[in-house]
């Protein structure tokens, strides 16, 4: 039997945010044989316009059970946070769904549903700080690409839809089909890296970008020494004159920014990965494991070992 997919869009929705995950599950569909019969639904159906302009056909929510909710993102989230039908329409369906899913700035209708409290759960980088405001009851990761808390599964911005996709399929078919998959899309079958890459890096270099791509080069170079003076002579300034204008410009110590980013390349290999912690540390600059464990408990309060335990369940 194929398993049952809606996927829950709205006017001013992020036409890739439906259509990414969408394309993922055919392809999966094909390979598998029938894997997945999946649905474009909405409130009010018939053409709903994305925020580009370009339209997809929606039908009613079906009445049947559903395998999986997926919620797409975008502009229109920020009215439909406000919209009770919405709200109802989540609440009255998820119940029934083996999981439950969201991609980018959908996250904020499924915790508008109350169905993120107590969760981990991520979205797209540059809403995140407004997420935290709204929901401090929810468990926000805003460095990851997709984050699975039980049977409910939130994703990073846009693209990161594809991510999520092919983790559910992976779920669903085994690594095997999700490999196939990931190649016929051209795309990895799980990413290296976290949101970090696209939003930390810019948020750490400031509103001038003075010191992006030195942070990119740290980013590049964990595995070496990276002293405060390799990191002036690489920013062609003076040690001390060097120290004082980062943290102007970033907020934050050269020693402070480079455990973060020290933290977000360790914690993804380590979530991502069977590689041996000694080996996470080493690549990652922090040399002994038990380092590392200490950064994890300060910044996670989970050693290494627990966090990969937590991303398998």
């Amino acid at each position: 039997m194929p398993r049952h997919i809606a996927v829950l869009i709205f006017p001013e929705f992020q036409l890739l945010d439906a259509a990414g995950p969408i394309g993922a599950f055919e392809v999966a569909h094909r390979l598998a044989g029938g894997a997945y019969d999946i649905v474009v639904t909405a409130l009010d159906p018939g053409l709903v316009a994305s925020s580009s302009g370009a339209s997809m056909q929606a039908q009613p929510m079906p009445d049947g059970p559903l395998d999986t909710l997926l919620v797409a993102g975008g502009n229109g989230t920020r009215e439909l946070v406000h919209c009770q039908r919405t709200r109802a329409l989540i609440q009255a369906r998820a119940p029934g769904a083996r999981r439950v899913a969201s991609v980018c700035s959908g996250a904020f209708l499924l915790a508008e549903a109350g169905l993120l409290d107590g969760r981990r759960a991520t979205t797209h980088w540059h809403r995140c700080p407004d997420f935290a405001r709204r929901y401090p009851q929810v468990r926000l990761e805003p460095d990851r690409i997709f984050v699975r808390d039980g049977g409910v599964w939130t994703s990073a911005g846009i693209t990161a839809g594809i991510d999520l996709a092919l983790a559910l399929i992976e779920e669903d078919l085994g690594a095997e089909i999700a490999r196939q998959t990931a190649q016929q899309l051209v795309v990895y079958h799980r990413r290296p890296g976290g949101q970090s890459q696209f939003s930390a890096l810019v948020e750490m270099g400031g509103a001038s970008g003075r010191f992006a791509r030195l942070l990119a080069w740290m980013r590049d170079n964990l595995a070496r020494r990276l002293t405060v003076e390799a990191m002036a002579e690489a920013a062609a300034m003076s040690p001390r004159h060097f120290a004082r204008a980062f943290q102007a410009e970033t907020g934050l110590t050269p020693a402070k920014a480079l455990e973060r980013l020290r933290l977000e390349v360790a914690r993804e290999r380590v979530e991502a990965s069977a590689e041996p912690i000694e080996q996470v540390a080493a690549a990652a600059g922090f040399g002994d494991p038990e380092r590392m464990r200490r950064a994890f408990l300060r910044a996670f309060g989970q050693p290494p070992q627990a966090l990969r335990r937590a991303a398998r369940v």
